[in-house]
């Protein structure tokens, strides 16, 4: 891609006779315009008094890249490699669940706009459509699954299994849910997606969670589903579990402290995910993106280590990939571009925040991400 193709996509952006919001700003307000009050409160907040929720987007503020100049940018390589596989861009959707809250079509709409841009689409075990609709809906698209251990390990055995038989190409494994956290927009507006049954496609759905249940009705299956989904055992021995079950990659998710990355790759995890939810489990964490270089300085290159958490452009992009990280993954904005404008929402806004990536990596002064690491990144 050359620098002249940035500029062709700004100058058809502005002017495109299509309405669509550009900054993360407009496109959180008119998803608010177009979600109910509890669906909209449920992805917009965090927990606690959101101080971690801010605390993820004003540390993208205090960090600032030095670029650098006179480099031939007209041939910029935006793909990276992670577990034999090539991509595009270093970019994913990260895995939310019950997508139905923004739109009808949910994972499915998702997961083909993710398509359309060749970018992996992360479905999340509490998904509004199970593995096997997202699948058939999307082809040979790179896809991971993401894991919620289930308190009954046959259910989470099973869910892998369903997922690589579909074709899904890693194992995210959530590793900062063992609890709910305290989320009190969603206390104050009694609102909870699980007890509606928006996201009980995979369960509905998996022969093994059923057999367990004495009932196989819809009520029957969400209280299963709250029973299973939260696990304050989960420990190191279950994740030595699930390496046996299965020969895809596993990453682990919510990855906040360097001792904890150590063991990751003392015991054989494939790659991490540095990540605080969003800011909805413990508040008053540390920011995803200060942690970031933290544990890849502790990992020193052994295994691939992702952002999620923050991210909102392109420019959070680059400086992610400055201090390390192997690519990022996108929440909040693709879900509020599914509830603007459905799958086309969601491909405007992989689309601007591709571009701006684009953009900002060439004029950092780089032709390829790889190099970025190589960038001065300061704090101030």
């Amino acid at each position: 891609m050359s620098t002249s193709t940035s500029k062709d996509a700004l100058l058809q952006n502005i002017s495109s006779v299509e309405s669509f919001p550009i900054s993360y700003k407009d496109l959180e307000q008119e998803a608010r315009k177009k979600m109910s009050v509890g669906g909209f409160g449920y992805v917009h907040s965090g927990a606690g008094d959101e101080e971690t929720l801010r605390k993820n987007t004003t540390s993208f503020a205090k960090l600032s890249i030095v670029p650098r100049v006179l480099s031939d940018v007209s041939n910029l390589d935006t793909s990276v490699q992670l577990f034999g596989q090539k991509y595009s861009y270093p970019i994913f959707l990260a895995p939310v669940g019950m997508l139905k809250l923004a739109h009808d079509q949910a994972d499915i709409a998702a997961a083909k706009a993710a398509a359309r841009h060749q970018v992996p689409f992360v479905q999340s075990t509490v998904s509004s459509y199970s593995i096997e609709d997202v699948a058939a809906a999307t082809g040979a698209s790179p896809k991971w699954f993401q894991l919620y251990w289930s308190n009954n390990e046959e259910v989470s055995f099973n869910m892998v299994k369903r997922a690589e038989q579909a074709g899904y190409e890693a194992i995210v494994l959530t590793v900062d849910t063992v609890m709910m956290g305290w989320r009190e927009k969603d206390l104050r507006n009694r609102f909870s997606p699980l007890k509606l049954g928006h996201g009980k496609a995979n369960y509905e759905t998996d022969p093994v969670f059923l057999s367990f249940l004495e009932n196989q009705d819809s009520e029957s299956i969400i209280q299963g589903i709250l029973e299973n989904i939260h696990h304050p055992t989960l420990s190191w021995k279950h994740v030595s579990a699930l390496k046996e079950k299965t020969s895809l990659p596993i990453l682990l998710k919510g990855i906040l402290h360097p001792e904890d990355a150590r063991l990751a790759v003392e015991n054989g995890i494939d790659g991490i995910i540095v990540s605080n939810h969003g800011g909805r489990q413990l508040d008053g964490v540390i920011s995803a993106i200060d942690a970031l270089p933290l544990i890849v300085g502790e990992v020193k290159g052994k295994i691939p280590v992702l952002l999620d958490s923050g991210i909102r452009r392109g420019s959070h992009v680059v400086k992610a990939l400055a201090l390390g990280a192997n690519a990022v993954f996108i929440g909040r904005p693709f879900v509020y571009g599914l509830a603007v404008d459905g799958q086309s929402g969601v491909e405007r806004v992989l689309e601007n925040i591709i571009e701006e990536t684009k953009v900002s990596i060439s004029l950092a002064g780089v032709s390829n991400v790889k190099e970025l690491s190589s960038l001065k990144t300061i704090c101030v």
